[in-house]
């Protein structure tokens, strides 16, 4: 019918713009965090927009959720604002005429949040968790960037060049930093670049310096002075990714038995189940005198979001601590909510009936 098209239409339109709005935040988030990481030398800079994406599949379940739930509540609201709702009242259509297109525009969305939470959310966890061990385990020279100092993987050797050369063979004014057998060792050089010798060993080749020794608290030290100098770089091994209930597969966790598997199966399932009864809820939520301001309306939903999302996860913890049986945490949130949803229906026609009998 026109009116279900004219509502999804409405609803598909603050859709777009609320998804926008809360994707460029998350991005930007998510992108300062590993920005400061790559600048701290934690991470590489060539790994960021891959992580960027990885962290995006993550959040997006919720991110769907959020911006279903306000792409009902911000048309309804404003049609209440703008008086329409008395004219569609006066019609004689009751406020649960909206559950069909709020239905129909809510399942695509609801089919997607499904997808993300039980497949690509915990593939992208562990994806993620995967490229952050194989970049751990780089050779320290493949690590350095010019002007910061870099500290081994081993913890016993920091690293420091001025500059690449434009070939990137080369690194000019080497500082290098060592500590074996309690002596601290620190080496400078004009150049230095990296060569693998015939049994497979690295070494980083240092070019025209000086190397000093010292034993700290002792007055005595060494300078040596040498045309080469090579130091051997440790490659670190390679470590499996921790595999954690978020990482696994849907199929290995519905195969385990233990607690922590049993709470990621009530949060992956809960997710798609909470964002339709979100929707659901913005219905009544939307309500808003209009010669009132909506300040008090939008913050009661925030509230009902907020609860709900805190519901899931504390039921998810309770169940990890065998706190709560699972039996009872799988339908003890939603049920909850599904009384608010009749509780605030029922007030809402009841409201509706008495102007009803109030109108000529």
């Amino acid at each position: 019918m026109i009116f279900e098209r004219a509502a999804r239409r409405e609803f598909a339109q603050a859709a777009a713009g609320v998804f926008v709005a809360l994707f460029a935040i998350l991005v930007s988030t998510q992108l300062i965090r590993l920005l400061n990481e790559a600048a701290g030398g934690r991470l590489a800079p060539e790994a960021v927009v891959a992580l960027l994406g990885f962290a995006a599949l993550n959040y997006l379940p919720i991110l769907l959720s959020l911006t279903l739930f306000m792409a009902i509540l911000l048309p309804l609201t404003r049609a209440y604002r703008d008086s329409e709702m008395v004219v569609w009242f006066s019609s004689g259509l009751p406020l649960t005429a909206w559950l069909r297109p709020v239905f129909h525009f809510s399942l695509p969305i609801v089919v997607a949040v499904a997808a993300l939470s039980l497949f690509l959310s915990p593939w992208a966890l562990s994806k993620s968790a995967e490229y952050r061990s194989k970049l751990d385990a780089r050779s320290d020279t493949s690590q350095i960037a010019p002007g910061a100092f870099q500290e081994a993987s081993s913890g016993g050797r920091i690293v420091f060049v001025e500059r690449v050369a434009e070939d990137a063979g080369y690194v000019k004014n080497v500082f290098v930093t060592t500590v074996q057998e309690g002596r601290l060792g620190v080496v400078m050089a004009d150049s230095g670049r990296q060569e693998i010798v015939a049994n497979g060993d690295r070494f980083l080749m240092l070019n025209q310096g000086h190397r000093y020794e010292v034993e700290p608290g002792s007055p005595e030290f060494r300078v040596m002075e040498f045309e080469r100098y090579g130091v051997r770089i440790h490659d670190a091994e390679v470590r499996t990714a921790e595999r954690t209930p978020k990482t696994m597969p849907l199929w290995d966790l519905l195969q385990g038995d233990g607690v922590r598997e049993q709470g990621e199966v009530l949060w992956r399932f809960g997710l798609p189940l909470s964002a339709l009864l979100l929707a659901l809820l913005a219905i009544p939520l939307s309500f808003v005198n209009p010669r009132a301001g909506r300040s008090m309306n939008m913050l009661l939903s925030i509230v009902v979001f907020t609860l709900y999302n805190n519901l899931l996860s504390i039921s998810q913890a309770w169940v990890a601590r065998e706190q709560l049986p699972f039996e009872v945490a799988v339908w003890a949130p939603h049920v909850f909510m599904l009384l608010v949803l009749a509780a605030l229906f029922h007030q809402r026609l009841a409201v509706f009936a008495f102007w009803r009998r109030k109108t000529p």
